[in-house]
């Protein structure tokens, strides 16, 4: 195991759950069909109690609902900016119960992201800079600004009053390399991606490649190897055996080229989409993942355990097939799923 986790004290956790993109399923477990016909988003507010947050009657035309999806974050936030009364109040309270949980795990950033809040540029810098505004006025750690337009994370830099310590930005790549300058003028963190100017990594050779372009660039400008985040990119193992490997190989060279003080991190639950128990294949990931020398993830820590992880059986049978689907010794993931249906997972 890496040297560098050795308990969840160790780990970096940004939580990830304050995004626009984040969807629960019409007639699944958070949704409630009202009397009236309208749809509503079931959920607990920061002190237990069961509430509804009603959604506006637009959202119902939107091609995420025609799919059997409602963005929840995204709704939670319209209904803050724009509605008043309960109404914009229980928009509030959505944001707010998912700030305290977030915190109450462990989370030591929150990364908010509004990209799909609009396709508008000054409409998506208004709800970054009123949703910062919002969780500052609530929470003990910082925002993780998150965005892929600079124009956006300069927003909610603005927007952010200092009070809950040094913000982050996510992301800088080298297609935008000039955003190193934004976290210069914020004194911020800043997770850099292992992107090509053009698209994405191919390899872990090529991955270390990029972001140690960037990391040269960053450290150019002063900003010291403990402030950088260096995700490598994760990619779904159901697409390719391959991207297991290449990712936990990029982690391990990150790791000894730029030694201890720096970190790694990354969107671990990428590497799960497309596959049944996604839970678990999370989890030996990011287990993985930290014995290669990550010492942080951007990752929803109520799902996540760290000590849990650390704890786990490698030995035990789930585990050991989820292991060698990740490291690239099951074609098309089809021991996996077959264990899957035999009911060798559970």
């Amino acid at each position: 195991m890496s040297t560098v986790v050795s308990s969840a004290e160790d780990f970096v956790t940004i939580g990830e759950n304050i995004h626009t993109t984040r969807i629960v399923k019409l007639g699944g477990v958070f949704h409630e069909k009202l009397d009236d016909g309208s749809d509503a988003i079931k959920y607990r507010n920061a002190d237990g109690e069961r509430r509804l947050m009603r959604v506006p009657e637009h959202f119902t035309s939107t091609q995420p609902y025609e799919q059997g999806q409602l963005k929840h974050f995204m709704i939670a936030i319209w209904k803050g900016i724009n509605e008043e009364g309960d109404e914009s109040a229980s928009g509030i309270d959505y944001i707010d119960k998912e700030v305290q949980r977030q915190i109450k795990s462990g989370s030591a950033y929150l990364d908010l992201n509004v990209d799909e809040f609009s396709y508008r540029l000054p409409e998506q810098q208004e709800a970054m800079k009123w949703l910062v505004e919002r969780v500052q006025s609530v929470s003990s750690v910082p925002p993780s600004i998150d965005s892929s337009k600079s124009e956006i994370i300069e927003a909610g830099f603005e927007a952010y009053d200092g009070s809950a310590g040094r913000p982050m930005l996510n992301s800088v790549a080298l297609e935008r390399i000039e955003a190193l300058d934004l976290v210069k003028e914020h004194d911020a963190c800043v997770v850099v991606t292992a992107a090509k100017e053009d698209g994405m990594p191919e390899d872990e050779h090529q991955r270390l490649e990029n972001v140690g372009r960037i990391i040269e660039a960053a450290l150019a400008k002063d900003i010291a190897k403990s402030d950088i985040y260096v995700d490598p990119l994760f990619f779904p193992i159901s697409v390719s055996g391959t991207y297991g490997p290449h990712g936990l190989n990029a982690i391990r060279m990150i790791r000894e080229e730029y030694g201890e003080e720096i970190h790694i991190t990354g969107g671990m639950s990428n590497v799960s989409f497309g596959l049944p128990k996604r839970k678990l294949v999370n989890e030996v990931f990011l287990r993985l993942a930290i014995d290669h020398g990550a010492d942080s993830g951007i990752i929803d820590p109520l799902h996540l355990d760290i000590d849990k992880i650390l704890a786990m059986d490698m030995d035990s049978k789930p585990v050991q097939i989820t292991n060698e689907m990740l490291m690239g010794n099951d074609d098309f993931c089809m021991n996996y799923i077959t264990a899957f249906r035999e009911g060798e997972l559970d």
